[in-house]
Order: C-alpha cells, then sequence, then structure tokens
C-alpha cells in the first residue's frame, strides 16, 4: 500500500512577467506533443515513408487539439457561464476585478481534444490527399505518450483528483484540503503509457497495419475504456454531475469506444490486405 503523500507543488515555474506566468502544464503539453510527433516521424522514417508534411499535420493537430479543448470544456462542463462570457472561450484570459487578466487556458476537455483533432486530421487527409486510416493508425501508436505527459501536467497543476480514500495512502492535494485522496491524474498518465507499449508491441510484432484502422481501433477501444472506468474514482468536474449514474467524461468516453469496436469488427472481417482504404 502506498503511503499518504503531501501534495503542494506550485504548478507556476517562473513569471515571465508580472502577469505571464511560465507553468508545468504548458511545458508538459507542449513536451508531450512534441514527443509523440518525433515517435510518428520515426515511424514514417521506419517505413520508408515520406516525412515531408508531418510538420503541416503537427499544425493542424496542435490547432486541433486546443481549439477542441477549449470548445469541448466550455460547452460540455460550463456553457452558461462561457455563454455570458464568450471572449474567454478562446482567449486565455478571465475578467477579475473588472479587468481581464491572463490565466493560461484553465479549462481543457480531452473528449473535446479527441474530436477537435479527428476534424483536424480529417481536413489534413482531404487537403493533401492522404489515406485517412493509415494516418490515424501511426498517430493512435503515438498520441497516449501526449496523453501521459497532459495528465502529469494535471497532477502537478493539483488538478483533476479523485475521490477521498479510505484514509490510510493517497495524495493529499494540499492546495484544496487534507483529505487523502486518488491521485487519478497517476492513475490515467500509467494507462497510457501501458497502452502506448501495447500499441508499439502490436505494431513490431505483428502486421496488423496492413488492415489499416485497426491500430487506432484498438487505441479507441483502451483509451476510453480505461478513461470510462477511472472516472469512477474521480470528483466530478461540476456540480450537475452529482446528480448523475455516469458522469459527463463517462458518457463521453462511450461513443468513442463503440466506435473503436465497429471500427475494429469491420476491418477485421474485411478481406485482403486493403491498406490504404479510405
Amino acid at each position: 500500500m502506498f503511503p499518504i503523500i503531501p501534495w503542494n507543488i506550485d504548478p507556476v515555474i517562473f513569471m515571465l512577467s508580472a502577469t505571464f506566468p511560465i507553468k508545468y502544464y504548458g511545458l508538459l503539453f507542449a513536451l508531450g506533443i512534441t514527443v509523440a510527433f518525433l515517435t510518428v516521424k520515426k515511424i514514417y522514417q521506419k517505413e520508408g515513408s515520406s516525412v515531408h508534411d508531418l510538420d503541416t499535420l503537427l499544425i493542424y493537430i496542435v490547432l486541433g487539439t486546443v481549439i477542441g479543448a477549449r470548445l469541448g470544456h466550455c460547452l460540455f462542463y460550463e456553457p452558461e457561464y462561457f455563454f455570458q462570457h464568450p471572449l474567454e472561450i478562446l482567449l486565455p484570459i478571465k475578467k477579475i476585478d473588472g479587468s481581464y487578466q491572463y490565466i493560461g487556458f484553465q479549462g481543457l476537455a480531452s473528449h473535446g481534444g479527441t474530436i477537435g483533432v479527428l476534424l483536424a486530421i480529417v481536413i489534413y487527409c482531404m487537403k493533401f490527399q492522404k489515406p485517412l486510416l493509415t494516418v490515424l493508425d501511426r498517430l493512435a501508436i503515438a498520441a497516449p505518450i501526449a496523453g501521459t505527459f497532459i495528465r502529469l501536467g494535471n497532477l502537478m497543476n493539483s488538478e483533476i483528483y479523485g475521490i477521498p480514500t479510505d484514509g490510510t495512502w493517497g495524495f493529499v492535494f494540499l492546495r484544496d484540503d487534507t483529505i487523502p485522496r486518488h491521485p487519478t491524474q497517476l492513475y490515467e498518465a500509467i494507462a497510457y503509457l501501458i497502452i502506448f507499449l501495447i500499441l508499439w508491441i502490436i505494431y513490431q510484432k505483428t502486421k496488423i497495419l496492413n488492415k489499416s484502422g485497426v491500430i487506432f481501433g484498438v487505441f479507441l477501444i483502451l483509451v476510453f475504456s480505461s478513461r470510462f472506468f477511472i472516472e469512477f474514482f474521480k470528483e466530478n468536474q461540476v456540480a450537475f454531475e452529482n446528480q448523475m449514474a455516469f458522469n459527463m467524461g463517462q458518457l463521453l468516453s462511450l461513443p468513442f469506444v463503440i466506435l473503436g469496436l465497429g471500427l475494429l469488427i469491420w476491418r477485421l472481417s474485411s478481406e485482403g490486405n486493403n491498406k490504404n482504404v479510405i
């Protein structure tokens, strides 16, 4: 059993100016995207595929992630507030004491980010005439790495933590209270790292990529199934979730699991090595 670990990390590394903080979350977010991108690049180089357009793909993914995650949070969790403060949706500012101040993006929903990324990739593949499922397979292998870093960023922010434990172990997030809680940020970070290793082994040891879309299907099933079950140990993010049998994170995870199962069944039941379908 783990001990009780007091957690009181300052989320700000240093102040670039009086109103512009540099935070662990932003640093880890950028680091996760970078490591995932380099992993995809390595995959493309290993296969002898062109990496010419990967920098452009990275721009699409970053924009899709940030815009989708931000819109997802605003629409899924706090629509009433943000409809009244639309300027704060896409700008990292908040009105405090009558004036706007830079606070960074406080509120990014991973499900919204997933939707944003998928739309961005679809647009990219249509514009540059790339096979969609082939691109998604390669990105799916590396995507859990980015998720691991992002959840570590949540840990440094002392946010998205879990419900209380039995009191004999857990993390005490001293910035909020003195109750030992499940460190669900770590649970997710570890889960995503394990999923990356599983997908990497599948990629290295099998010829499953001959069936395009299979790895992406496995990715959807593993990532969002783990998210669904870890949510049982999380504190609800907003009050209205307290009245729900399943919280918003769980409800939003189910369609992705179903999509993954459908894609997996379709691709495994199809005949031949349809590498470049769609």
